[in-house]
């Protein structure tokens, strides 16, 4: 029996963090955005649907993504287009790599998606994960990244299910907010946990 676990956590709050030490754990992790961008990429399945609905975005053979945002971006009607053609392809690419994960009879598998809730994909897991940590930690984070503005994170936490609602839903939280070493901790012990069930 492969355990689906979900992912998820608002921005800033150590997503990609627990993801990575959840793969160097020994879980396969399929990575939302890593498919999307796949799906966006030259020969992604995505492309020719995205180029029928919005103009001027294809650029040899690939969506052209800051293209394709200008678009999106504070628009969303355009932005809820753009997640039809999206939602049912992640969709599909999630429910591939679990039936070979199945296959190959791992012991659990991980779906690190960030809109978990917000787009359902909660129904395919069987436990779900929120990492979180205090709003300070994660303006300080999210706020330190290149190009970050005050702007951006409000208009991306608007996007977002509030971190409190998320671990409300949540089967496990993870808190991320100490160090490292305590995030670690938190996963190695539920990692421990899932192969004695």
């Amino acid at each position: 029996m492969t355990t689906v676990i979900g992912l998820t956590g608002s921005i800033g709050m150590g997503k990609t963090t627990a993801s990575d030490m959840l793969h160097r754990l020994g879980l396969p992790i399929c990575d939302s955005d890593s498919l999307v961008h796949k799906m966006l990429a030259k020969g992604g399945a995505a492309v020719p649907i995205v180029g029928d609905v919005f103009e001027n975005v294809i650029s040899d053979g690939a969506v052209d993504r800051p293209a394709l945002g200008k678009q999106v971006f504070g628009n969303a009607e355009a932005l809820k287009q753009l997640e039809q053609i999206m939602h049912p392809l992640v969709r599909a690419g999630q429910k591939d790599f679990i039936k070979i994960c199945r296959g190959r009879r791992v012991f659990a598998v991980v779906l690190d998606v960030p809109l978990l809730f917000e787009v359902e994909t909660d129904r395919l897991c069987d436990l779900t994960l929120v990492v979180s940590a205090p709003k300070f930690i994660q303006e300080q984070r999210v706020l330190a990244r290149p190009g970050m503005t005050r702007d951006r994170l409000t208009a991306t936490l608007q996007r977002q299910m509030p971190d409190l609602e998320k671990r409300r839903r949540a089967d496990i939280v993870v808190q991320t907010g100490l160090n490292k070493r305590h995030t670690s901790d938190q996963l190695t012990n539920i990692v421990s946990w899932l192969r004695d069930q």
